[in-house]
């Protein structure tokens, strides 16, 4: 079919050079053959250019240079013929270069994606095993604290084991599918929802208002993430502790380069001598410490009904927002 069409071009150079002839000045016999060599090397490859090249030469060269109609070697026909010859040879060679190069693109473009490909699957199986692995030493803690006596130590170490499942479970919410990191208000709202499903009370409202769509890196979204899931673990298990009914409402703003975060419940509220200072619960040492960590103020305050924690100035600056 190539080599078909390619005498297609040919014919109609030629029939073209034909009906022109008598507006052309002597001089010009591979005017629109060269058209016609250029177009089948570079539809067709290689070989066709060659065949358009010969097959147009011929025709030019008994149609259109004296004497015509016959392929006499006139004065001037092997000057003639000779650049015919060096004029396509340069045609085909860099129509065959470029496709040659244009080759070598599409191949280096479709390793360069299957690589792209592989490198978000190992990223993607590598946040698992992260996560996994943090979550395997979670239960490891909460089975070897079923074999410890003491009271105190107990708790600690069922603690710890929670923060460190729960940590599992924001490293796993912390990417996208393709292994980008996720909006503030899409972690956020994921977040919640793993936290409400986990929480044992379906009766428990969450909502979650967050307009944001900075993308916060690592060093801050998994901080924040551990105080909201300290929050909501805090008003499930306190502030809601005689009931199954409720609401949870979290919400996010970002402005002039910083970041707000408040957690409100209409749970019991706080006792009345609470003071965040002075707490010994391991998860609300954490979260004072990670508010600290990222230069933010942590307050935890009476909301008549309920109780409301407030994170504030948290830092934003270096976090662009999402396209």
């Amino acid at each position: 079919m190539a080599y078909a069409i390619t005498l297609g071009f040919c014919v109609a150079a030629w029939w073209l050079r034909l009906v022109l002839d008598p507006l052309f000045p002597p001089g010009y016999p591979y005017l629109t053959f060269f058209p016609a060599v250029i177009l089948a090397s570079f539809l067709f490859g290689r070989g066709p250019g060659i065949a358009a090249a010969i097959l147009c030469g011929l025709l030019a060269w008994y149609y259109f240079i004296p004497p015509a109609r016959s392929f006499e070697l006139g004065r001037g026909t092997p000057v003639a013929l000779f650049f015919y010859a060096g004029v396509v040879t340069v045609d085909i060679l860099l129509v065959h270069w470029m496709q040659v190069a244009n080759g070598r693109l599409a191949a280096e473009r479709e390793r360069s994606a299957r690589l792209a490909e592989r490198t978000e699957i190992l990223f993607e199986e590598l946040q698992h095993r992260v996560s996994n692995n943090l979550q395997m030493v979670g239960a490891m803690l909460s089975l070897q604290r079923r074999t410890i006596v003491d009271g105190e130590a107990k708790r600690a170490i069922g603690e710890a084991a929670e923060k460190l499942q729960l940590i599992g479970r924001i490293q796993r919410r912390l990417y996208g599918n393709k292994g980008e990191p996720l909006a503030l208000d899409a972690f956020v709202t994921a977040l919640v929802e793993d936290l409400a499903a986990s929480s044992g009370k379906p009766g428990i409202r969450h909502e979650v208002e967050a307009n944001s769509a900075l993308m916060l890196p690592p060093d801050r979204a998994i901080p924040l993430a551990l105080i909201i899931a300290e929050s909501i673990a805090n008003a499930v298990e306190h502030g809601f502790a005689e009931r199954e009914t409720g609401s949870i409402l979290v919400t996010v703003c970002a402005a002039e380069a910083r970041l707000s975060l408040t957690i409100r419940d209409d749970g019991h509220g706080l006792p009345t001598s609470f003071d965040l200072a002075s707490a010994d619960s391991l998860g609300l040492r954490i979260a004072r410490n990670l508010a600290q960590g990222m230069g933010a103020e942590l307050h935890i305050a009476p909301a008549a009904p309920g109780t409301l924690v407030t994170l504030r100035n948290v830092p934003i600056d270096a976090c662009p927002r999402a396209d």
